[in-house]
């Protein structure tokens, strides 16, 4: 990505993600919207060279989406992330996703679920609620399983393997 500007190219920011921003100053000349206060069109008539890519962040109370209307506003962005996939594709825009970004939050969820449903945890505590010891006695512990997933090589399902391995 080559700009015609400067060194680095111009990548435009929607949404903050702090964690980052240190990282693609290094290698884009950020145009943080975000942080402007300004409409979209505004701070695009604002800046010396039109964008050619967004990081969009879709949480939060006001969530931006790369539609047909940013697109139109923005004709020169050629790689957007958080899109219309089918605007794009009508435009020839590449496309991004986010990776492996929540993999630990996906196995960690895995892992509780899979503990959940061994040890029953959600039934017995559906049991309590409903007031069934009395009619039908304690609730039946679950037996303890081996916990040795065999699963797929993605990096969610090591996550999965390496966290049960301490679980026995």
């Amino acid at each position: 990505m080559a700009s015609s500007f400067g060194e680095l190219p111009s990548l435009i920011l929607i949404r903050h993600g702090a964690s980052f921003i240190a990282a693609l100053r290094q290698r884009f000349r950020l145009l943080d919207l975000f942080t402007s206060g300004q409409s979209l069109e505004a701070f695009l008539a604002a800046v010396p060279e039109p964008p050619r890519a967004a990081v969009v962040w879709a949480g939060g109370p006001n969530p931006v989406r790369v539609d047909a209307a940013f697109l139109d506003a923005v004709p020169s962005i050629q790689c957007v992330d958080n899109i219309d996939l089918d605007e794009c594709a009508r435009r020839g825009v590449v496309v991004a996703n986010s990776g492996n970004v929540y993999s630990t939050d996906v196995a960690d969820h895995a892992v509780g679920m899979l503990i959940d449903v061994l040890r029953r945890v959600s039934a017995a505590e559906r049991f309590v609620r409903r007031g069934l010891w009395p009619q039908q006695g304690s609730y039946p512990l679950a037996s303890k399983v081996c916990l040795r997933p065999r699963l797929a090589s993605g990096d969610c399902d090591t996550r999965v393997t390496r966290t049960t391995a301490g679980l026995g």
